[in-house]
């Protein structure tokens, strides 16, 4: 190698001592990045609770003008007891119907329920609004 070659390498990084340090410098980050990596994969797939509740829309019927009948299915644990609050509700949007019920525990992860709901005035839909845990 010629010192002209020798001087432009040490000037612009290219020796074995700076080969070496970036060869270190990307090992160090590579496992840094695996450790955060793993670490975040840990804690969002293993320690992180599972979704304790589930609830969706079945169907509603119209039974008369004062009254609706809502169908809805909900999942949760085996042993848990659920509060859900179910609503009717007029063609303008308004809320002309409304209860909150209290689901008692089961041993089933699955249940459809069927709740009647009286209406204070003619209602166009039923529904289930929300459900919690108590």
């Amino acid at each position: 190698m010629t010192e002209t070659q020798t001087r432009l390498d040490e000037r612009y990084g290219r020796t074995p001592r700076s080969s070496r340090n970036n060869k270190t410098m990307g090992i160090v980050a590579a496992v840094g990045f695996a450790a955060v990596l793993g670490a975040w994969l840990w804690w969002g797939g293993v320690l992180e609770t599972p979704s304790q509740l589930q609830y969706r829309d079945v169907a509603h019927t119209i039974v008369d003008e004062t009254e609706v009948s809502v169908t809805y299915e909900l999942t949760t644990a085996p042993g848990t007891e659920v509060t859900c609050a179910v609503q009717a509700l007029s063609a303008s949007y308004g809320i002309v119907g409304w209860q909150i019920l209290d689901i008692p525990a089961s041993e089933r992860w699955t249940r459809v329920f069927d709740t009647t709901l009286r209406t204070s005035e003619p209602a166009v839909t039923g529904l289930l609004y929300e459900c919690w845990l108590p």
